[in-house]
């Protein structure tokens, strides 16, 4: 189980990630948008195995949620275990808000995965937990063809979806 803090993309861009987890979908290659089919198309800042969202909120309150964050995916990245993604383009600003938020939440006591904090993160937005290896070519192939994509951070939830938590920020 997984639980994030995510932001959220405009509508256009949700739109064209969504139309890509359909596209590849169709060809046979499982998304995040199937699975437990309430994902959103997101960027995470942090994440565990539980994130407690009212602690969150909490540690957060007063610090801007990054709407309006400007997002550049202009790459696809892998991760061992067959985790696809497009890339985010590190940014100032990004980089900035991201360690105000570790901060934030370190000075609260909440734990989060030592990869997703600063120094070591990776923005990215995830296309596919478990692409099958034979389709990984073309999955990364399908993906190019959405790149570059630009965004806008339209808000930010603690989501875990495996236990029905959704807590917008």
């Amino acid at each position: 189980m997984v639980a994030a803090l995510e932001l959220y993309l405009d509508v256009d861009a949700t739109r064209r990630v969504r139309t890509l987890w359909r596209a590849l979908e169709a060809e046979g290659i499982p998304t995040l948008g199937s699975l437990h089919e309430k994902h959103r198309p997101h960027v995470s800042l942090a994440a565990a195995h539980r994130i407690d969202p009212h602690a969150v909120a909490a540690a957060l309150e007063g610090l801007p949620d990054g709407r309006g964050l400007t997002l550049s995916m202009d790459f696809v990245g892998q991760f061992v275990g067959r985790v696809l993604w497009l890339g985010v383009t590190v940014t100032a600003a990004l980089l900035d808000h991201h360690r105000l938020v570790h901060d934030r939440l370190s000075a609260a006591g909440i734990e989060t995965w030592e990869h997703y904090r600063p120094g070591r993160w990776v923005p990215h937005c995830t296309i596919s937990m478990r692409v099958p290896n034979p389709m990984m070519a073309p999955a990364i192939r399908r993906c190019l063809e959405i790149l570059p994509l630009s965004a806008t951070v339209t808000g930010a939830a603690v989501a875990d979806h495996s236990n029905d938590v959704y807590h917008p920020l």
